[in-house]
């Protein structure tokens, strides 16, 4: 009892050394700042009209029309009535961010330590190799919240899955799994929930061949993936309503099918173009950046940057001497602190050169039942990482595993091996410091080849790294003279020798205390704290080049960072602040968009060519936009994005601008915005007389931005029947206006002597809208490639489209139905658990 007592005490130590070191880590959020992140700038401003309508109505739209011309709110930050696992999430993430994600970022590992090695000690240690991974806070800069909120329930599930599996604990299993399956869920990032899943099919494999072999028995086998598979389905379940709304959206989506044919790919193929998913694909030596982080360089722009790019400018002024030999160098340019297979990158996934050589031990020290999935997964991971450059395993995934070509960026996967690696790490040492089957002999004979070997590649990378790593890229060596291109291959190699210099050590370090260990100089204690505190270091350090306290701003910029004042303070607060200076450069904007929002408030779109019209938000924080901020557009808009405003044709271009009904386009520079009225726009609707039939989606994509759209409708040949029986005749004196605006409800007025074709600006989507003439429901179809559109008889009518997805409720009722089997069946198993033993000790008595 004493014991149990005891290592409560230390359970409950390490939760608070977990908040303090978030909390030292993320140390301004104390003095009341907030971390400024890109994604969630951009999601203040997409998400504007969806938070002013909960604020004004506390209901909900599962449609707003801020971005791309309107689309489904589902991956803007909606919430689901019902949905308690989510409200559960929300409180698990109490603390003020970054400090929340962090801190269950340790605890969730922390519990996966403690059902694999069942000591707080290595639990403890595990927490910080994994909370301290550096690709984690890489992604928190950037605002990627969602997929850390994801992460951080990896371990905890882990953990309830191996409880079933390989501690036999049934019931305490069936909890832990099922809660955080629902909370991975509610979460919201799909993409990493499937990373993870992969590495749990390897370890299902790895359960399978062990009771093939005999070393499990049937029953357990057979008991432990039914228990498993009911915990994930219930877990799934209570998020039904996000999964059946996202389910049904990602189908009219870039992920779902192709509708074009052309040459990158066929119409009716499912998923992105290999190209799109291929794009950030990590080089096959790249991947050695888990053990050095500036293996190829850091970030694609780091703080040694600028002062390499003064140098830069001074070599060329001083050795270029014609626009021929300058517009050579334009071509060869690139990052300088980056030299890697990706695009760009914000920083290395760097795991820590001591948690990545325990790792290596760990694949000879621990138990075979964990030691061969984890090896399993881990490669497969890695392999997957590559993407491109290993097409053969990127081909086969894409083109026979379910919903893999839903998903771009290969690179992310490597979290998994950010997970494992941790875990394999302290499984090893564990096994190293406590179980005798394994001999002195054994033990130090693996210690010295595996530090042999990893110190010696550091060595050979040292000496021979110039050739073997090359610091520079096919294109600068084509296109940079021999004088920049030696100048970098010299920066770049004092980059990497800092860093892997610090690899070494820091492993030779780790290696003496196991030898010392080994040779009773050093208690096992004394052996853990060493490597805790020189890892911590490591990663800590690293970590701070990438999320520091110059991060952090004022509550005020990081909660409004579309200012529309300039003054003596905000410039003082900027300070030079490079996130900052983005809100002050773009303050004028702003306030154009401010004013004309406050002088028309009626409904329309705002077409905006300064910030870059399909990558911002300032837009749709002040009025709708054409544009907008967001992974997952709707196909059809993202189709005429790339047939017309990748090439801005001067008359193609507007036509599409007036359809969507850009009453105001914003142009010049951030400086001297203008705002130019469009009174060419076509307004919220109108009819039309003149139908045009194409033959394929190609067709009608090139016709709309060429006919005259306020008189001509074009229509997909499939829609034909639509008009049986049913006329449309020109009117000149027909109109249709727009009177009663909500971004899930629409009302017109309309009147005509003859049947019209009325045409709406608005997107077509065909799941969940529905169109009523004089209260009675009509079916729409869609024309002009991306817009609704409805017969309306002769006379004067009310026309509404409400969007009511039938979907939300259907998902609410079975979200609360899984939620209650899940209390049920834990409630009923705990009873039956506890009332056993109970029983036992009386019937011992």
């Amino acid at each position: 009892m004493l014991k149990t007592n005891k290592n409560l005490i230390f359970i409950l130590a390490s939760f608070v050394v977990f908040i303090i070191l978030a909390f030292v880590y993320a140390n301004p959020v104390i003095s009341g700042k907030q971390l400024f992140q890109h994604d969630i700038v951009q999601y203040r401003g997409g998400a504007k009209e969806l938070l002013d309508y909960r604020a004004n109505t506390e209901n909900e739209t599962y449609w707003s029309d801020s971005m791309f011309g309107g689309m489904p709110t589902y991956q803007m930050g909606s919430q689901f009535k019902g949905d308690i696992i989510k409200k559960i999430d929300s409180k698990l993430n109490i603390l003020p961010r970054p400090v929340n994600y962090l801190f269950l970022l340790f605890g969730g590992f922390f519990l996966l330590g403690m059902v694999v090695v069942r000591n707080w000690k290595y639990a403890l240690l595990g927490a910080t190799f994994f909370g301290l991974s550096t690709y984690f806070y890489i992604a928190l800069v950037a605002g990627h919240n969602g997929k850390i909120n994801t992460i951080e329930y990896f371990a905890p599930l882990l953990a309830g899955i191996l409880l079933v599996y390989i501690r036999k604990q049934y019931i305490w299993g069936f909890i832990v799994t099922t809660l955080f399956m629902g909370l991975q869920i509610a979460a919201n990032h799909p993409q990493m929930t499937y990373y993870l899943f992969l590495a749990l099919g390897v370890l299902f494999l790895s359960e399978l061949i062990r009771t093939i072999q005999k070393k499990v028995t049937v029953k357990h086998f057979l008991v432990s993936s039914g228990i498993v598979a009911a915990s994930c389905f219930i877990g799934v379940g209570m998020n039904s309503q996000r999964i059946m709304a996202n389910s049904e959206y990602i189908k009219e989506t870039v992920r779902g099918k192709q509708i074009l044919t052309n040459d990158s790919h066929t119409g009716g193929t499912s998923g992105m173009d290999k190209e799109s998913m291929l794009m950030w694909s990590y080089g096959k030596l790249e991947t050695l950046n888990l053990f050095i982080p500036r293996l190829m360089g850091g970030a694609t722009q780091e703080p040694e940057g600028k002062e390499m790019m003064e140098k830069v400018q001074a070599m060329v002024q001083e050795n270029v001497s014609s626009q021929a030999e300058m517009d050579q160098i334009s071509k060869g340019f690139g990052s300088l602190t980056y030299w890697g297979d990706q695009p760009i990158t914000s920083g290395p996934a760097y795991q820590g050169a001591i948690v990545c050589f325990l790792a290596v031990l760990g694949f000879f020290f621990a138990w075979k039942k964990y030691r061969y999935w984890i090896l399993g997964a881990s490669i497969l991971t890695i392999f997957l990482a590559w993407g491109s450059n290993f097409m053969p395993l990127s081909d086969f995934f894409i083109d026979f595993v379910p919903f893999y070509n839903k998903f771009r960026a290969p690179s992310s996967i490597l979290v998994v091996v950010e997970l494992l690696f941790p875990l394999i790490a302290i499984i090893g040492l564990y096994r190293f410091f406590t179980d005798e089957t394994l001999t002195e002999e054994y033990k130090k004979k693996i210690l010295l080849y595996v530090s042999g070997g990893t110190l010696g590649l550091v060595l050979i990378l040292l000496v021979f790294g110039k050739s073997l790593l090359g610091f520079h890229t096919d294109n600068e060596k084509t296109y940079l003279p021999p004088f920049l291109l030696d100048y970098l291959v010299d920066e770049r190699f004092r980059l990497f020798k800092t860093d892997a210099i610090k690899a070494f050590i820091y492993v030779t370090i780790a290696a003496a205390v196991l030898f010392l260990s080994l040779k009773k100089k050093l208690s096992q204690n004394i052996a853990l704290i060493i490597i805790g505190a020189v890892s911590l270091f490591d990663l800590w350090t690293v970590n701070r080049r990438y999320l520091n306290d110059e991060n952090y701003v004022d509550k005020v910029f990081a909660e409004n960072p579309f200012q529309t004042e300039s003054s003596d303070l905000l410039a003082e607060k900027v300070q030079g602040n490079p996130n900052l200076e983005s809100i002050l450069a773009n303050v004028n904007v702003n306030k154009t968009l401010e004013t004309i929002a406050e002088k028309d408030k009626t409904h329309y779109r705002i077409f905006n060519n300064i910030l870059g019209t399909f990558s911002e938000t300032n837009t749709s924080y002040f009025k709708s936009s054409i544009g907008g901020y967001h992974a997952v557009k709707l196909r059809r808009y993202d189709d005429v994005i790339n047939e017309y405003f990748k090439v801005m044709d001067s008359v193609k271009v507007p036509n599409i601008l007036n359809l969507l009904n850009a009453k105001y386009w914003v142009v010049g520079g951030p400086e001297q915005p203008q705002a130019v009225p469009n009174p060419k726009a076509n307004g919220n609707a109108w009819f039309v007389s003149d139908l045009k039939f194409a033959d394929s989606p190609n067709q009608e994509i090139k016709v709309i931005g060429i006919i005259d759209s306020k008189n001509t409708a074009v229509i997909a040949s499939s829609d034909k029947n639509y008009f049986n029986g049913k006329t449309v005749q020109p009117d000149a004196s027909a109109f249709i206006n727009l009177t009663r605006y909500q971004p899930n409800e629409l009302e017109f007025k309309s009147q005509s002597r003859t049947p019209q074709l009325a045409v709406f600006s608005e997107i077509y989507y065909p799941h969940g809208w529905k169109m009523f003439i004089d209260e009675k429901e009509v079916p729409y179809i869609k024309a002009d490639y991306l817009l609704r559109a409805v017969h309306v008889p002769a006379g004067s009518h009310t026309i509404r489209m409400v969007f009511e997805p039938q979907v939300i409720e259907t998902g609410k009722w079975i979200s609360l139905l899984c939620f209650g089997l899940f209390i049920l069946l834990s409630g009923f198993g705990l009873y039956f658990m506890y009332g056993k033993r109970d029983k036992n000790k009386i019937e011992k008595v």
